[in-house]
């Protein structure tokens, strides 16, 4: 079916008007909030660290509180929805890209444009916040794999293993346009724009790319610990190559620093080089993919 550019236009349009609604809805939670946490500071000035706090103060603290903990409730769960139309808006943007280029409208994208547009896709890949102390993080967060039935949507990013002009295999940097059920299989784009390939790859070889990073701060466990073997994009290309974790992030900004196997170096490994947390993951190597090109 025809993709009407109209219609997704429309509905960019009410996902916006939802974001803008729910933002003004956070600044009057937020307002409220501010109210009770100044209350909770006010009421604890009033006791001296010797005082021995009454029924009643305990009573009036333990209100207040439970008011604030409501609010921040109140204001997460709008952040979360705002989130969730924005992931939306992705998508739709997504679906209609993929049906223009399939119609024939074929953007070019120059190649230090797509460099930068892939460094801020990795920049503003959202952050997973649990939502309780504890919660373990979920698949396609960082370094936690996908589960074994799940099934990458268009426009989403993954890594492909496809093969060359002189039959080499590589793991590029690809978007699926379309998964068949009959077939078990993907059609995915090359991400170059210098290739302009699209390839039918069965699932074994596509790896979906993290959809939220780790905060190192409150979920390590969702990263590859040091001396990992893992595959990475190489810097300022779309493949990725094997190589090993030398330096965690340390903050939800940071990057990965790894090391690149490579034979041109006398240890067969090139320097310290920074790749982000979404194109940093655990995948078999190809035996014929042993270089950078």
């Amino acid at each position: 079916m025809p993709f009407n550019t109209d219609a997704a236009a429309h509905q960019i349009q009410d996902r916006l008007k939802s974001i803008y609604s729910l933002v003004h809805d956070f600044e009057k939670k937020h307002h409220f909030s501010e109210n009770n946490l100044s209350n909770i500071i006010k009421t604890h000035d009033k006791l001296s660290p010797d005082d021995r706090v009454t029924p009643y103060y305990q009573q009036k603290l333990k209100a207040i509180y439970i008011a604030a903990i409501s609010d921040a409730t109140s204001e997460e769960d709008i952040l979360r929805k705002s989130l969730d139309k924005i992931n939306e808006i992705r998508f739709i943007r997504n679906e209609r890209r993929i049906q223009a280029r399939n119609a024939g409208n074929k953007e070019t994208i120059r190649r230090g444009a797509l460099m930068k547009m892939l460094l801020s896709t990795a920049q503003t890949l959202p952050i997973y916040v649990g939502k309780s102390i504890g919660a373990k993080a979920p698949p396609l967060c960082g370094a936690v794999p996908a589960e074994p039935t799940y099934v990458a949507k268009m426009g989403d990013m993954v890594a492909a293993l496809v093969k060359g002009s002189e039959e080499e295999e590589n793991w590029i940097l690809a978007e699926v346009v379309s998964f068949n059920a009959t077939t078990n299989k993907y059609e995915v784009d090359d991400i170059d724009e210098e290739q302009k390939d699209r390839h039918t790859l069965s699932r074994r070889r596509v790896v979906p790319l993290p959809l939220m990073r780790a905060n190192p701060e409150t979920d390590s466990n969702a990263l590859f610990p040091k001396e990992s073997i893992v595959m990475a994009l190489y810097p300022q290309t779309t493949c990725f190559y094997k190589a090993v974790v030398n330096q965690l992030p340390t903050t939800a900004t940071e990057e990965y620093e790894v090391l690149f196997e490579d034979a041109n170096y006398a240890d067969g490994y090139s320097p310290p080089l920074n790749v982000a947390q979404r194109y940093v993951i655990s995948i078999k190597e190809s035996k014929k993919n042993k270089g950078q090109s």
